[in-house]
């Protein structure tokens, strides 16, 4: 059951986050999703804040004496939709049915009384009287003249989709006008109004969120309840239906014949009340607080009973909340349960963080078993293998009687021909303390490791292939005569990550595939659900050779197709995602003027439009998405200035500037990384000209201010960056004091707060682009 439910919840949020990428694409009409967006958070907020159970009895200060976060409200956008999908088919099966509409020809439909009551105060009224629903059986409701067939069927559409498909042409509006009104069905009738008024945009997801929203205020009155959820003295009262619709538990009990299905009060031995509560409050809205301190308890009931709406919740939250103190939790929970994709993510959290986690209270109560298993893996990160020695060291010290007789077998597992010899000396410093303590003897066996006695037949290392891959794409090199610049169509992927001797790093770098002719640089680059998307660029160095073609790439179909043109040329401009769109701001239309125009790709429809422009014309800026959101700094102003800005860019309201950076800065990167926006590298001013921008920042969206981190050593001027496993890679570019190419590969890790070499490039250098991808297992074996 616990695999099937697994199963379940990756379908349902592939489900969901298809429905976010389609409500955001649909049209923003007349301030609709906002409103309904206010009246979700209004709701949300008056329950949460009220409801008797659960977020009561969380004890919020001791959570934050013991520095943990507050619980976070998270959403499964998709719910409505999925929800009342299944709410259409037990309409269809005639399923939990409760209310029978009967219309002037004598048509009979069986509904759901909370369902219909949610879009029509007719059934609400009847409600709020006490007929229909409530457990008394199916109750009938007869509507007499001016309520077609039609009319009544495209109100009950609207009730199980929150919108009308068909509804086109005088005549039909207007017998669902007639429909709208006897049941007294508002929305319905605005419909009709912007139908008429040929207003097209559809109300979509909305619409079931509208609708879910409803059916959870007549919950919160306890309107049409007909079944009371008994556990450990409280009693709390449900929708028979609504209980069915959104667990397989309930569905199992209120369909299929057990006598459950036809009591009106039912004991439950679990979940505690708290639980229970949290997920009824789900079950309503598709909202679920969690925390740490709730996690696992609310992940538990949600596998119990099989919620539609939590489960994803629970599960999206344990995977991207997961830190250094909660890894092993995850992992053991996941374990427990025959979660293997959940715990092998857990995993590879303690393989990435290794250090860390190492050092961590947590880690030291690990049994020896799971010890040996993480020291065994290849793809373990750290700093240098001394800092492996260190961790197994500690976990040894942590109960020296119990452990100081297994320091052998797991000193077996740390790889010591990895150390440097200054490294080695702190073995032999361990060992003699050891020593003292208990008859143990490792620096004999770590010497001959060490690799004075041995000649190896291949270099040692740890090899770690991360699940998702760093791309380059397109960019120019000087050729090795020096004599010219050659612009590049090649794209490589960092297959490995290699951990050598001492902090030595190294990347293996393969070759992906060759963008269609011709070759490019200074391009603009975006991903959107895992496909690759090249715009403009230049192919050589002439005034006239700045591009405005498009490509998309698909990894898994390893395919190229060519796209529809940009309106005007451009390089040297920056590209974020947003919505399911994708936008292209600024950059250079040739060797002397920049554009202050942004442009707009849709995907579906391949096509493109402009946005709202940007307050100045500029380029060689830098941008990143937080929460959605676009950010734009620094880059050169139409006098080829150096800017300080930083700014919020809206395709609809346009720009909003924040704090500057503490320095000017252009040709930069600039990633978001942990919730805050990380920018290094580039250029800025040096009176008459440019020298190399050294010093690094990263900007808090909270609290509106910079604050600096540690400066990178070497330049990096119109490099390439990506995020990969929690850490800033800044790539190749040149150096501005004397035009040299920056041949190495950066990384900053903002736990240790340092930059490490990662080794070189390995083709192209210069005017570089970067992105993320997962990439089949076919192109990686």
């Amino acid at each position: 059951i616990k695999y099937q439910v697994m199963y379940k919840a990756r379908a349902w949020e592939d489900s969901w986050r298809s429905s976010v990428r389609k409500g955001q694409r649909s049209l923003d009409d007349g301030g609709r999703k906002e409103e309904t967006e206010d009246r979700r958070l209004r709701w949300e907020g008056q329950y949460f804040s009220s409801h008797e159970g659960f977020y009561e009895e969380t004890d919020r200060s001791e959570e934050e004496e013991e520095g943990e976060e507050p619980p976070k409200m998270c959403r499964n956008e998709g719910y409505p939709a999925e929800l009342f999908r299944v709410l259409e088919e037990f309409r269809r099966a005639r399923l939990l049915t409760d209310l029978s509409l009967r219309d002037a020809a004598g048509e009979c439909w069986e509904v759901h009384a909370p369902v219909v009551a949610a879009v029509c105060s007719l059934v609400m009224d009847r409600l709020r009287c006490g007929g229909g629903g409530g457990g008394a059986g199916a109750q009938g409701l007869f509507l007499d003249t001016g309520t077609g067939s039609a009319g009544l069927a495209a109100v009950l559409e609207f009730a199980y989709t929150g919108d009308i498909a068909g509804l086109a042409g005088d005549a039909a509006v207007a017998e669902v006008r007639a429909a709208a009104e006897t049941l007294g069905a508002p929305r319905v009738l605005e419909l009709c109004r912007r139908r008429e008024k040929q207003q097209v945009g559809r109300e979509g997801g909305d619409g079931a969120l509208e609708n879910l929203l409803s059916i959870a205020e007549l919950w919160a009155e306890g309107l049409g309840c007909d079944v009371v959820l008994e556990v450990d003295g409280r009693s709390f009262h449900a929708h028979r239906v609504m209980l069915a619709a959104g667990s397989d538990y309930f569905r199992g009990m209120f369909s299929s014949g057990m006598r459950e299905s036809s009591q009106s009060s039912v004991t439950l031995l679990s979940p505690a009340p708290r639980e229970l509560s949290a997920l009824l409050s789900c079950l309503y809205s598709g909202a679920l607080e969690l925390g740490w301190g709730t996690v696992f308890e609310l992940t538990h009931c949600a596998l119990q009973l099989q919620a539609r709406a939590a489960l994803p919740l629970c599960l999206g939250f344990l995977r991207r909340e997961m830190d250094v103190g909660s890894c092993l939790d995850v992992a053991a929970f996941a374990e427990a349960y025959g979660m293997a994709e959940l715990r092998a993510q857990a995993d590879d959290y303690v393989l990435r963080n290794f250090q860390e986690v190492g050092l961590s209270p947590k880690f030291q109560d690990l049994g020896p078993e799971r010890v040996s298993r993480y020291l065994a893996q290849d793809s373990l990160c750290a700093p240098s293998e001394l800092a492996v020695f260190r961790v197994v060291v500690n976990w040894i010290q942590a109960d020296p009687g119990e452990r100081l007789g297994l320091a052998e077998q797991l000193m077996k597992l740390v790889r010591f021909p990895l150390m440097t010899f200054r490294e080695f000396r702190e073995v032999r410093a361990v060992e003699m303390a050891m020593e003292q303590e208990g008859s143990v003897e490792l620096y004999q066996a770590a010497l001959r490791e060490f690799g004075f006695t041995a000649e190896r037949s291949k270099k040692p290392c740890r090899v770690r292939q991360p699940h998702e891959t760093l791309v380059l794409v397109g960019g120019d090199t000087l050729a090795p005569d020096f004599g010219q610049r050659a612009p590049s169509r090649d794209l490589w992927f960092a297959n490995a990550l290699r951990t050598v001797t001492g902090l030595v790093k190294e990347i293996e770098w393969r070759q992906l595939v060759a963008m269609p002719a011709p070759a490019r640089f200074r391009h603009g680059l975006a991903v959107l659900d895992n496909r690759l998307y090249v715009f403009g660029g230049s192919h050589f160095y002439g005034q006239c050779d700045v591009l405005k073609s498009a490509y998309r790439y698909d990894p898994c179909e390893e395919s190229w197709q060519r796209l529809a043109d940009m309106q005007e040329p451009r390089n040297y401009s920056s590209v974020a995602v947003r919505g399911g769109l994708i936008y292209v701001l600024g950059g250079d239309r040739d060797t002397e003027h920049n554009l202050d125009s942004v442009e707009c790709y849709d995907p579906i429809s391949d096509s493109w439009r402009f946005a709202r422009p940007l307050d100045q014309a500029m380029s060689g800026q830098a941008v990143s998405t937080w929460e959605g959101e676009i950010y734009v700094s620094g880059g050169f102003n139409c006098r080829y200035q150096c800017l300080v800005s930083l700014f919020h860019y809206h395709p609809e309201t346009g720009t909003t500037y924040l704090a500057s950076m503490t320095q000017e800065r252009a040709e930069h990167v600039m990633e978001t990384l942990g919730g805050r926006l990380y920018v290094a590298g580039g250029v800025k001013a040096l009176g008459e000209f440019y020298t190399d921008q050294l010093a690094c920042e990263a900007y808090d969206p909270h609290t509106d201010a910079w604050a600096r981190f540690a400066s990178l050593r070497l330049p990096h001027v119109n490099a390439a960056s990506a995020v990969l496993e929690g850490k800033l890679y800044i790539l190749g570019g040149y150096c501005q004091e004397d035009y040299s190419e920056s041949t190495l590969v950066h990384r900053y890790d903002p736990g240790a707060n340092r930059w490490e070499s990662m080794g070189k490039m390995p083709g192209p250098n210069t005017d570089i682009r970067a992105c993320i991808l997962l990439l089949p297992t076919r192109l990686r074996q």
